[in-house]
């Protein structure tokens, strides 16, 4: 099999390590970059995200990354979105009463979850829908959250090429997107790279995909 190229988008945001170390673990060459030229070639582009939705998007929007994910998801070219990184790709997100345009990959807004108890620290249960590749083999499995917004529903309306979403839900206080496979694109609330073996086993999954 050969080695799938992966370029981390290195925009600033924090615990870019921690998944180029996950990523190079499961068999990736992987480059931390703000390239465009790297990124667009890669096999897979990683899209991290640490922090505070409008401050992740001021940095994509930075090294013009909206456009650059555009393109690699008009080519069919896989992407995956982390924590933050998944936030993003809904059309706009609420911190403080204060609203964000996102990426706009998928319709809806991110909220502050409906818990008594934030932000949301530690393992949690996800409910893996049927035919899932990014969870095969871990369907049963605990992944690791840090955060206290999230995207409460999930309708994509809009026509699109690829066969319909595949999402997957976690509870805290209420439910919440915790993954999503949408064609070539692809992202998790969780942070797979601090998921123990889970984690890396759906790393795997998804450089299967590449």
């Amino acid at each position: 099999m050969t080695q799938a190229k992966v370029v981390v988008l290195d925009y600033g945001s924090g615990n870019v390590h921690s998944v180029v170390n996950a990523l190079v673990n499961q068999g990736a060459e992987v480059e931390l970059t703000e390239d465009r030229a790297k990124a667009l070639e890669a096999d897979g582009l990683v899209v991290p995200g640490v922090g505070a939705f409008a401050t992740v998007m001021d940095q994509l929007n930075a090294i013009g990354a909206p456009s650059l994910i555009d393109q690699r998801l008009s080519a069919g070219k896989p992407v995956l979105g982390i924590c933050v990184g998944l936030q993003v790709l809904f059309d706009s997100g609420n911190e403080h009463g204060i609203d964000t345009e996102g990426l706009g990959q998928w319709p809806g807004a991110v909220t502050k979850l409906d818990s008594p108890t934030l932000p949301h620290i530690g393992w949690n249960t996800v409910q893996v829908p049927e035919g899932s590749k990014l969870f095969e083999g871990i369907e049963n499995e605990r992944f690791y959250f840090v955060h206290s917004y999230g995207a409460a529903d999930f309708a994509l309306e809009r026509e699109t090429a690829f066969e319909k979403p595949k999402v997957t839900w976690a509870e805290y206080g209420s439910r919440f997107v915790a993954a999503v496979e949408n064609g070539p694109l692809t992202a998790t609330q969780f942070h797979p790279e601090k998921s123990g073996q889970a984690g890396l086993r759906l790393i795997a999954n998804w450089l299967e995909t590449l």
